[in-house]
């Protein structure tokens, strides 16, 4: 199935001048200025914190210096409506605004594929990069989709996510994801440098039952020292990381405490769903 996109305009949705199979490949065709958000459907026209992803778009962009405002219900039922009009069962979605023309929203939506039950049980293989920087961590802004999509493609096959490295060699956050690790019995993630994604604002609200927080990031010189690792982000939710730059994490399986916070995340989430 190829993603629908439309451009929600003052008159409506309008057609795009291009066609693209997936996200991905519509990602080439959106202006570099610009900002965006992506999640997935849930129970096909529910979501999790929509609200949450328009505020962060709307922060986006005061930093990126254009201002962004747009009528909040005539975006949802737009969404909704490509969603419900689509033969999708689940949507991941992508709200776009052009720098140059925020006034006109970009929506993109393709078929929902949750991660493989296979890769939540054997983990995740990544790797670190020193030489990656973004220049404005907390916004999510259309440059760094530009660049990270380029950034990923030449990863090696067997990489799921490259995380990066800050200049005093903490491990801040994936390309595409937020990264935590176990570290002497407290749950550690960057507190500052990255973007608050909105499924690690779930995590910070659940993990208080389970393991003491920790908003710093990880040095890369304590690998070995990891018990646990994991990545979130919104249409993939937690993602257990079991090695490296090749060096194993604990016993080079996902851990419990990893399967305990994905478990309290899924209940959260199930509890907060919404309508678009």
């Amino acid at each position: 199935m190829a993603a629908i996109v439309k451009r929600l305009t003052a008159a409506g949705l309008a057609d795009v001048d291009f066609t693209a199979a997936s996200l991905d490949e519509a990602a080439a065709f959106e202006p570099r200025h610009g900002v965006y958000t992506v999640s997935n459907t849930h129970r096909r026209t529910q979501a999790l914190l929509l609200d949450a992803h328009l505020d962060r778009l709307e922060d986006s962009a005061r930093r990126e210096g254009f201002a962004l405002r747009f009528d909040r219900k005539r975006l949802r039922q737009a969404l909704r409506r490509m969603i419900v009009d689509s033969s999708y069962e689940e949507a991941r979605f992508r709200i776009s605004a052009p720098g140059d023309s925020p006034g006109e929203m970009l929506l993109s939506i393709e078929p929902f594929r949750p991660p493989a039950p296979a890769l939540i049980q054997r983990g995740a293989r990544c790797a670190t990069a020193a030489d990656v920087a973004r220049l404005n961590p907390a916004s999510k802004a259309s440059e760094w989709m530009h660049i990270r999509r380029a950034l990923a493609s030449a990863r090696p096959p067997d990489i799921y996510e490259t995380f990066i490295v800050s200049e005093d060699d903490r491990i801040l956050e994936g390309l595409s994801s937020n990264f935590y690790a176990i570290e002497d019995g407290e749950l550690r993630t960057a507190g500052a440098q990255i973007l608050a994604g909105i499924a690690r604002q779930v995590v910070i609200e659940t993990c208080a039952a389970i393991i003491p927080l920790r908003l710093e990031a990880p040095l890369r010189a304590n690998i070995r020292r990891f018990s646990e690792t994991f990545l979130t982000s919104s249409s993939r939710g937690i993602i257990p990381v079991v090695a490296i730059d090749g060096i194993a994490i604990g016993d080079g399986a996902p851990g419990k405490i990893t399967a305990q916070l994905r478990s309290a995340y899924e209940r959260w989430v199930a509890a907060h769903l919404e309508e678009i």
